[in-house]
């Protein structure tokens, strides 16, 4: 089989079903942004060593994204055909890994941060940046087309995750935050 189709050649794309759109449509605009972010959660992974704490969670995310794509390139009318799991307690896991992963900060977030430091802490920023971009295309999209609410949730918690994964990238190498500013509003405790 062949890698190449010639089937996009004239500014379209199919969506699972069947369906034909043009490739700047909103659905493609925002399956493609998660794409780029799997991408470039791949790239995090080869930065960390192979027994990194991390790898096996990322290697989820990773795979949940590729479910969340999934469910973003079905139209509508077509949902009941999807066989891919929804992100479900997506959003909880994300929670949780933040938790701990800021229990075990020497400082608390309550400062803007300037990405860099490191490699880690800067590809994180980057995936978190992505993931925000995403966030505005799912939005848009949810408003014409509603998408499932784990999928919202999901990419809501990730973007939150890779801000604290940057923080802890950084003080694993004992290297300082560039502080920004500190955060204007105060966050609601639960």
């Amino acid at each position: 089989m062949k890698i190449y189709t010639k089937t996009g050649d004239r500014g379209q794309t199919g969506l699972m079903g069947g369906i034909r759109v043009n490739k700047d449509d909103i659905r493609v605009d925002t399956y493609g942004t998660f794409d780029e972010v799997n991408s470039f959660i791949g790239l995090l992974r080869t930065k960390l060593d192979p027994n990194h704490d991390w790898q096996d969670r990322l290697h989820q995310i990773q795979v949940e994204l590729m479910n969340t794509m999934s469910h973003l390139a079905t139209p509508t009318e077509h949902k009941e055909k999807n066989t891919m799991p929804l992100p479900d307690k997506m959003d909880v896991f994300c929670e949780k890994w933040i938790d701990e992963v800021e229990a075990n900060l020497s400082s608390k977030s309550d400062y803007f941060i300037l990405p860099g430091g490191n490699e880690a802490s800067a590809l994180c920023h980057v995936v978190r940046s992505q993931l925000r971009r995403g966030e505005r295309k799912l939005i848009a999209l949810h408003r014409q087309y509603p998408v499932e609410r784990s999928i919202l949730l999901f990419i809501n918690r990730l973007s939150d995750l890779f801000f604290s994964l940057s923080r802890a990238a950084l003080e694993e190498e004992n290297l300082p935050e560039e502080r920004w500013r500190a955060f204007l509003y105060q966050r609601e405790e639960k």
